[in-house]
């Protein structure tokens, strides 16, 4: 089977499953905001909020596990079987997310059950995307792994992309307060069809040549898991692609894009909707540079890719934060009109509208719902400062392209055949999963305690625990990768 032949047998059902995979997972914190007030007690919103990103969390947490375990099957049994496995795990536990009763209805229940649900999506990614990339690396010609697993690397992205068009969507048809009532859970009813659609396009697929090779020539491992933890040479090449690579590319990840997701909606407080439609353009615009950075590790190596895009990340980052605070704050900007929803006129009657010179709406309303009722702000910034924004993240999202487009075969590359799929799977998800996912959680505590304690630059303090993982990454990778590219993966 030539090339051009084995891309299309190959690229089409494997990127399909790892997309819709990778959408189950983030659909959750596409909605985070909603979601703290379906799952979590009420009375304190920041600390609902805190909650939520916790159990969003807690699913990238246990993704080592999951690598270990399916792992393990895919090294022993084959690459098709794990990632089948994986994504019917995914896509039921998804789907069941959105059947689960909210607080008012079963108290204390509700966050146990999605907690648990959450852990089940992280086990099932744990295996998923190791058997992804390494398909279709095994699958790729030796001059041309960079740039086929590239179109893995997209659907972290496109996958996160798909959830806010899903949610946009499913919003403008029902409504803004049916889709707070109920219609939030849709997009995650919406999982079954793709799971269906997924399940159908890998089930035709074959098993990776190269593995079949191998495990016909008796040369894969009878125990993936102790070769990966306890064979001194697999557990050094495990912890040099965690410290080396995947941690900082999981931090740069997740604050290029869920970060600055969370960043614009809480911190600075622009409207839900407004923020989805940055976030979704700026991605749009940058995904054909995963192709771009993939294609160029094929011809220059991963290593300085890799590493430019965290120095420009640890460099950049304050100042892009500092640039989108401001862009919408408010003492910046002048008011125009104030509009009461009252025909008394007061400034202290709510709902109220003020309009800004350079076109910013924001609207007050005051919550009720909390023992202390408490006025709560949004803003519509102007087309213009939409513009800078969606140009801000684009940026951060150029740097998340630089570290994630040559990873997976940097990492298809460093590990043996006999334990490839468990021994990339637990570096990726312990650098990516932990390291990364911990990234909207951590941050956004160090942006409250900051604020609580009137740090006049509190909204910049989230970004030291990226600042600091990706720069302890950049200087061990600057040490100890190597930039050569072998020329077989048999082996």
């Amino acid at each position: 089977m030539n090339s051009k032949s084995n891309f299309w047998n190959v690229i089409p059902a494997t990127t399909i499953g790892t997309l819709i995979q990778w959408y189950d997972f983030y659909i959750f914190g596409s909605l985070a905001v909603v979601l703290s007030t379906k799952f979590f007690p009420s009375d304190n919103p920041v600390t609902s909020f805190l909650s939520t990103l916790g159990t969003f969390a807690a699913g990238f947490v246990i993704r080592p596990l999951g690598a270990l375990i399916f792992g393990e099957l895919g090294d022993i049994v084959g690459r098709k079987i794990a990632f089948m496995a994986t994504l019917f795990i995914m896509g039921v536990s998804t789907f069941l997310i959105g059947c689960v009763p909210t607080y008012e209805t079963i108290g204390y229940t509700a966050p146990v059950l999605v907690v648990l649900l959450r852990l089940i999506q992280g086990l099932a990614l744990g295996g998923e995307y190791g058997g992804g990339v390494i398909f279709v690396a095994e699958h790729a010609p030796k001059n041309k792994r960079g740039l086929w697993t590239s179109w893995i690397q997209t659907t972290a992205s496109i996958g996160l992309l798909m959830s806010l068009l899903i949610i946009f969507a499913t919003k403008t048809y029902l409504g803004n307060d049916t889709f707070l009532e109920w219609g939030w859970r849709v997009p995650f009813w919406a999982s079954i069809i793709f799971l269906i659609i997924a399940f159908v396009a890998r089930k035709r697929m074959g098993e990776s040549p190269i593995f079949a090779k191998a495990k016909a020539e008796n040369r894969v491992s009878h125990n993936p898991v102790k070769d990966t933890l306890v064979n001194k040479a697999n557990r050094k090449l495990v912890f040099l692609a965690l410290f080396g690579a995947t941690m900082g590319q999981g931090v740069v990840w997740y604050t290029g894009q869920f970060y600055a997701l969370n960043f614009m909606k809480t911190v600075m407080q622009i409207e839900s909707n407004q923020v989805d439609t940055i976030v979704s353009i700026a991605i749009i615009m940058a995904i054909p540079l995963f192709f771009f950075f993939g294609w160029l590790s094929d011809k220059i190596g991963r290593k300085y890719i890799i590493l430019a895009g965290l120095l420009l990340a640890v460099v950049s980052y304050r100042f892009i934060y500092e640039d989108m605070y401001q862009t919408a704050n408010l003492e910046n900007k002048k008011a125009v009109t104030v509009a009461h929803n009252s025909a008394l006129k007061q400034p202290e009657v709510y709902p109220k509208t003020t309009q800004y010179t350079d076109g910013t709406v924001v609207k007050e309303t005051l919550d009720k719902n909390s023992k202390t009722p408490k006025v709560t702000l949004t803003k519509t910034v102007s087309n213009e400062a939409q513009w800078h924004l969606i140009w801000m993240v684009f940026l951060q999202i150029v740097f998340v392209t630089m570290v994630y487009a040559p990873i997976a075969s940097y990492l298809v590359e460093l590990f043996a055949v006999s334990v490839r799929y468990t021994t990339l799977s637990f570096a990726y998800h312990t650098g990516n999963g932990i390291f990364g996912g911990l990234v909207p959680v951590v941050s956004t505590y160090l942006v409250t305690s900051a604020k609580d304690a009137a740090n006049p630059a509190f909204y910049l303090e989230g970004l030291w625990y990226p600042i600091i993982v990706a720069s302890i990454c950049f200087i061990v990778g600057l040490i100890f990768l190597k930039n050569n590219i072998p020329n077989s993966i048999e082996n």
